[in-house]
């Protein structure tokens, strides 16, 4: 008798090894995309992936057969796919395997052309790119429980990073509309046009481990509820990296709420130098970015009609790119925000922009002036931040930046800042494009702070890293500011606060004042 006969085997230990086995051999990592075993592969239905050959009709087909099927997963083996506009459909995956390409075509040179862009009765209220989304690489309209995945790429190689001038010319790698349950993962984007991805009026969108390296805009959210953004790098020199939004382009003031995003980096190195890992700075000619810097940065805005409410951002890494910018000037409402564990280097211009405006691009019997309250930002380092501009928050008049704390932050500015600098009064701007340079030089290199009530600033250092002849704060029509224990490091003839018409100002434990309460101060220096 052999010593297998003479083993008593119970029954659950049986069930135990078998599950056992089934793990190793099935895969291994839950959270890992698995490309599964029954599959529509492109090639079946004649793609070549050759680069040269249009397998436009080939990818098309296999979603159409898929989808007919009732759902599937169209797999892109290893291959470089030339392709104009690729419809996505329900229940459908494309899953782009390692060596898979997607190559966006040209219709110059490549004898085809996008689908043309669907006509958008509201398009007079945001560019051209927000109006349109069939003219894209791969756009899905009204879709549910589809996926791009894998860890193969899409080059928008043909793609146009403006408003298309030519018939058949495509301007975005991925766009959805009024879409459900959408999860892009692992996927890489090289060159996207004006939008890497494009989610408008989307519920329930993940997207997770993807990298962007783009000619503009990286990923734009627009009127989408329940986005969970995870473990991306983007990359956008000439634009924004990872860009909420809220615009008016389904016709309807429709909020971006319920986001997470987290364990992301965003950059502004030379196109194409994240993914090939060289990570180039640009030389010479400021005016090939866009205004004249990097951009790269995370922001809600502009487009605002809907505001931004329920929203997360966590541990994440900016890095030669602009700062944090949060916006809203279309009257929507910004609130109930909260960020923690940023760091940031090499910044190109402020690294908090906090804005309520009065662009008010929208329908003029429907668009107010928004709200911005209820933010708060946590342990955030910051170092080397362009000078001429600090941080600014700012509501405008009669309109207040409300309910804002801002806890444990560090900031080092490059410095170099003049005593002309100092007398400077911004304009208010109320109906400008919201940027940092729409200002011009800020009095304060630190915090430049107006039309704000109830701030509060716990444990913030403000530094600079050559001297600065102005001060750290600069307080104007602000009500209800409390600082504690703040450090600003200033010249010993330049004061660390200067107040304009403040109200009910307080400091304790600060290391440039006594502890400090004044009721109202129309204008002073200390």
């Amino acid at each position: 008798m052999d010593i297998m006969s003479r083993v008593r085997l119970n029954p659950i230990h049986i069930v135990v090894v078998a599950l056992l086995v089934s793990l190793v051999l099935t895969g291994q990592d839950t959270n890992r995309t698995i490309r599964p075993t029954s599959e529509y592969n492109i090639r079946t239905f004649g793609a070549k992936g050759d680069g040269k050959t249009l397998d436009t009709p080939a990818v098309n087909r296999a979603i159409d057969a898929a989808a007919a099927a009732g759902g599937g997963t169209v797999w892109f083996p290893a291959g470089s796919y030339l392709c104009f506009s690729i419809h996505l459909k329900s229940h459908v995956a494309l899953y782009l395997d390692q060596g898979a390409t997607i190559i966006a075509a040209s219709p110059a040179g490549d004898g085809g052309r996008y689908d043309a862009p669907e006509a958008n009765e509201w398009s007079q209220y945001q560019d051209f790119g927000h109006s349109h989304w069939h003219n894209s690489l791969i756009w899905g309209e009204s879709v549910q429980n589809v996926s791009i995945l894998g860890p193969g790429m899409i080059w928008g190689k043909g793609l146009v990073r403006d408003d298309p001038a030519a018939d058949g010319a495509g301007d975005k790698a991925i766009g959805l509309k009024l879409a459900r349950n959408v999860v892009i993962r692992d996927i890489s984007i090289l060159h996207g046009g004006h939008f890497g991805i494009i989610a408008t009026g989307v519920d329930n969108l993940t997207i997770d481990n993807v990298k962007i390296d783009t000619n503009r805009d990286g990923m734009n959210i627009d009127s989408c509820r329940n986005v969970r953004i995870s473990n991306a790098s983007v990359n956008s020199p000439f634009d924004d990296g990872i860009c909420l939004k809220s615009s008016y382009g389904l016709g309807v003031a429709r909020a971006t709420e319920n986001v997470t995003i987290t364990n992301c980096q965003v950059s502004g190195y030379d196109e194409g130098s994240f993914l090939d890992g060289t990570y180039k700075r640009r030389q010479g000619d400021p005016s090939t970015y866009s205004r004249s810097t990097p951009t790269g940065r995370i922001k809600f805005g502009t487009e605002s009609n809907g505001g931004f409410k329920n929203i997360t951002i966590s541990n994440c890494v900016f890095d030669y790119s602009r700062g944090l910018a949060l916006e809203t000037v279309d009257g929507g409402w910004l609130e109930d925000v909260t960020i923690d564990n940023i760091t940031m280097r090499d910044i190109v211009n402020a690294p908090f922009l906090l804005r309520l405006g009065n662009r008010a691009r929208g329908p003029k019997e429907s668009t107010d002036v928004g709200k911005f309250r209820r933010v708060n930002i946590s342990n955030v380092v910051v170092y080397n931040a362009e000078p001429r501009y600090g941080s600014i928050i700012s509501g405008i008049p009669g309109h207040e930046v409300e309910d804002l704390k801002l806890n444990n932050i560090t900031m080092f500015y490059r410095g170099g800042g003049t005593r002309e600098q100092a007398t400077l009064e911004p304009p208010e701007e109320e109906t400008k494009y919201p940027e940092p340079t729409m200002f011009g030089d800020i009095p304060a290199y630190g915090f430049f702070i107006r039309h704000v009530k109830g701030i509060e600033m716990n444990n913030v250092d403000v530094r600079y890293l050559k001297d600065d002849l102005r001060s750290p704060f600069l307080l104007n029509g602000v009500r209800d500011a409390g600082f504690t224990h703040v450090k600003a490091q200033h010249a010993s003839d330049v004061p660390a606060f200067v107040l304009k018409d403040v109200e009910n100002f307080s400091t304790h434990q600060t290391a440039q004042l006594p502890d400090t309460r004044m009721d109202r101060v129309k204008q002073g220096k200390y």
